[in-house]
């Protein structure tokens, strides 16, 4: 496989770099030169991995493309470049569905949706794809875990769960701040944290049939400090509120969509 990139930002850093620590590396890779610190940079790191002197240099030279472009730009991009119809194309522009990069990218046939995190540089996480492809799957599986999904709602709703990486880092900065003004030393806080919570994010996996909110109750014994600060936030409609940061961010990347159903737990 001859591997493009149109954008080399952070995402492809990621992707490239996960991919050449897998066992099988041999994916020959052509970078955008579009950010020139961060191609040069896998280039230099990485025998086979090379810079195209321009986007359409990447097109003319790979089956397989990866447009991984900032939304704002991706209509400007992609406009001035001509795709052949057997391109494979994977878009990595989480605002732009399939059907809208397609018409971009007339006359592909195959076109499909990605969704890989940054921590696929150390072959972490999950990449969720739509429509099931694979070629794709079997790419993202060096990098860790893949879902596919036939329907498009599906992949925006799973989508949304990737805008709550910020503020769980903000709970865990809260609890970091919180310790440091009661004279905790900062290196023993964190340490503390991360710690505490990688073995709790074990918790799903090691019992794959409780649910959620069983796990929460089992943790919050009956007058205990668990039950308090969750019983408390409860009151405050904390998670309440979180649902429908949830809400409005679906309607954001899918417009159109329904409202959600059912209850919040």
């Amino acid at each position: 496989m001859k591997l493009g990139f149109i954008g080399t930002g952070a995402l492809t850093s990621a992707i490239v770099t996960g991919l050449k620590s897998a066992a099988d590396n041999s994916v020959s890779v052509l970078l955008s030169p579009r950010n020139e610190e961060i191609a040069a940079g896998l280039a230099l790191r990485y025998p086979d991995v090379r810079v195209a002197p321009d986007n359409q240099a990447v097109l003319d030279s790979c089956d397989t493309i990866m447009l991984a472009v900032r939304p704002q730009i991706a209509h400007d991009v992609l406009a001035e470049l001509q795709f052949r119809r057997d391109h494979r194309v994977v878009s990595l522009i989480a605002t732009l569905s399939r059907k809208e990069v397609a018409a971009l990218i007339a006359p592909v046939e195959h076109v499909t949706k990605a969704l890989p995190m940054p921590m696929i540089a150390h072959r972490q996480g999950t990449t969720i794809i739509c429509p099931p492809d694979r070629h794709m799957a079997a790419l993202f599986g060096r990098l860790g875990k893949v879902i596919e999904v036939e329907d498009s709602s599906e992949f925006d709703a799973l989508s949304v769960v990737t805008a709550t990486f910020a503020t769980y880092f903000k709970y865990l900065d809260t609890i970091h701040g919180w310790l440091k003004g009661h004279g905790v030393a900062d290196a023993r806080a964190r340490d503390y944290i991360v710690t505490l919570y990688k073995a709790l994010a074990n918790a799903p996996e090691t019992t794959p049939d409780t649910g959620f909110m069983h796990l929460a109750e089992d943790y919050a014994t009956r007058g205990g400090i668990n039950e308090q600060i969750f019983r408390e936030l409860t009151a405050r409609n904390v998670f309440d509120i979180f649902a429908e940061s949830l809400d409005g961010v679906y309607r954001r990347i899918s417009p159109g969509a329904a409202p959600r159903i059912g209850p919040l737990s």
